[in-house]
């Protein structure tokens, strides 16, 4: 039965072409950027010196082990390290040889400079790879994102659990903090916030998370309220059968498509949020490799057109992937449509 409810569910989730479609490129997008140090790198993946094969993207070289005369880890975009390396071997670097902090010293304009064979997408203000800080900035607002919907599920749920299967008192009361906390402006508390507390990923994580759990409460607490006089329900209960193991084992699995189905919105907000914070400044370290950043770069340097056009297209690519996604979890569970 079980096997025959996921078939039904995949065939109607595949059924929606642009949803599919979203998902295998928000897929391919993802697990790609897991990786940006083997896309985007100033460092060799693979070299041969002396008859021996070295990983300097995992391992550190010294410029002297290579023949220099520094003891320093050697920089392999000096073309004094790379001819000493190509006397007695050879480097395979990246398809793109910049690292997203990577400065760019060779360029003839002042920067930020035009998109060009060397740089695709230009560079920044400060000459580094536009392409490279897109690759590493998507990967850290997704990672980011998808930890910040995954506790944020986790409380939401819990919560909602709670009001829904208990409801009087327990809801009334908490739905009253609810209503008093949502109540807040959000964005400016989180200004606020990140301009007293030095931002970095865990401290961002843990301000956004005081109020990203709101958003799946609402969903879940519905559908207990919905579930929790059904049939099966009330027959668990005669059976005697704990709270505990209602909630999680009879109501939970039966109000979860409606959780799966809201989950890509809730990271689409996550990563929205973060890109504002980065955007004004408070969100991530400076020099992070960051959308937000590439988004206000743009707005800094209205002549350098390129910098808010690939910004803007990067985060509405994101977000439009996942909008997609969400319309067909949500079109795959609705049991009306065969």
């Amino acid at each position: 039965m079980t096997i025959k409810i996921q078939s039904s569910f995949f065939a109607k989730f595949k059924k929606n072409r642009r949803g599919y479609f979203s998902f295998l490129v928000f897929s391919l997008l993802f697990f790609a950027t897991l990786s940006a140090e083997l896309i985007a790198g100033e460092k060799p993946l693979l070299m041969s010196f002396g008859g021996e094969f070295y990983f300097p993207i995992f391992q550190e070289i010294s410029e002297e082990k290579l023949g220099g005369v520094f003891e320093a880890p050697a920089d392999f975009r000096d073309p004094a390290v790379q001819k000493l390396v190509e006397k007695n071997g050879w480097m395979i670097f990246p398809p793109i040889k910049f690292s997203y902090d990577t400065i760019n010293y060779a360029i003839n304009t002042p920067a930020p400079s035009r998109p060009a064979a060397e740089n695709l997408f230009g560079t920044d203000d400060q000459g580094r790879d536009v392409l490279a800080r897109v690759i590493y900035g998507i990967r850290i607002s997704l990672i980011f994102g998808l930890i910040l919907t995954i506790f944020s599920a986790a409380l939401g749920i819990f919560l909602g659990a709670i009001q829904g299967y208990f409801g009087g008192l327990t809801d009334l009361i908490l739905q009253r903090f609810m209503e008093i906390w949502s109540s807040m402006p959000v964005l400016f508390l989180l200004i606020i916030l990140s301009s007293i507390i030095e931002p970095n990923f865990f401290t961002l994580l843990g301000l956004m998370l005081l109020f990203s759990w709101m958003a799946m409460v609402s969903y879940v607490r519905a559908e207990f309220l919905r579930l929790r006089n059904f049939d099966f329900v009330r027959a668990s209960r005669a059976l005697g059968a704990s709270h505990s193991r209602i909630i999680f084992h009879h109501i939970l699995p039966n109000a979860s498509p409606i959780i799966i189905a809201n989950l890509p919105f809730l990271l689409a907000g996550a990563i929205t949020t973060l890109t504002s914070l980065d955007f004004l400044g408070l969100g991530l370290p400076a020099g992070s490799s960051s959308l937000g950043e590439l988004l206000a770069q743009g707005k800094n340097n209205l002549n350098a057109y390129w910098l808010g056009i690939v910004g803007f297209a990067t985060i509405t690519l994101i977000l439009t992937l996942l909008v997609f996604i969400g319309e067909a979890l949500r079109d795959a569970f609705d049991t009306r449509k065969a």
